[in-house]
């Protein structure tokens, strides 16, 4: 069964890791993944990565949170009705805290549920390809390619500065 190759490329300056990227998005080979210590806007924008939409889970998440909570003190106050003085069953202004309340609480749920979909996680696959100096002093750009291209694209990388590591997956 044919193996498709991965090239790890570590580098210790983000230019260099810029370089790298934007010149592996002009060649043939395919960019896989990029490890950096920090948040860099220089690598975001080179990757030309799309806005994040986990804004919206949280969004979506407030907005069910609030009617919920508000349906949830309607549901308690009909069904175990306690007059007060005279006072409405369903008094809207005392709901609306338990509306908020659940607004935040589903929020954040809504929240980490679009985090964990949006970034694919739990992904294990990386685990057995990822460098931990990535965590500290280095940027690494991983590239794939097939068996044949492998000494190319580590010439590649080499030429632009970085430290290469072959890794191997069955396709």
């Amino acid at each position: 069964m044919p193996t498709k190759k991965y090239v790890l490329g570590s580098f210790r300056d983000e230019n260099q890791t810029v370089s790298a990227i934007e010149a592996l998005e002009k060649s043939p080979w395919e960019l896989d993944r990029v490890h950096s210590p920090f948040p860099s806007h220089r690598i975001r924008d080179a990757l030309k990565l799309k806005r994040s939409r986990v804004g919206y889970f949280t969004l979506a998440g407030g907005l069910l949170g609030f009617f919920t909570g508000f349906a949830l003190a309607i549901y308690t106050a009909v069904q175990w009705n306690i007059i007060v003085s005279g006072k409405p069953v369903v008094a809207w202004i005392s709901f609306l805290i338990v509306g908020f309340e659940f607004t935040i609480l589903f929020a954040v749920l809504g929240n980490i549920l679009g985090l964990l979909t949006q970034a694919r996680l739990p992904e294990f696959e990386s685990l057995k390809t990822y460098d931990p100096r990535s965590s500290g002093e280095y940027f690494g750009v991983m590239a794939s390619c097939v068996e044949s291209e492998q000494e190319k694209l580590m010439e590649f990388l080499k030429s632009r500065g970085g430290e290469v590591k072959v890794f191997e997956r069955e396709l």
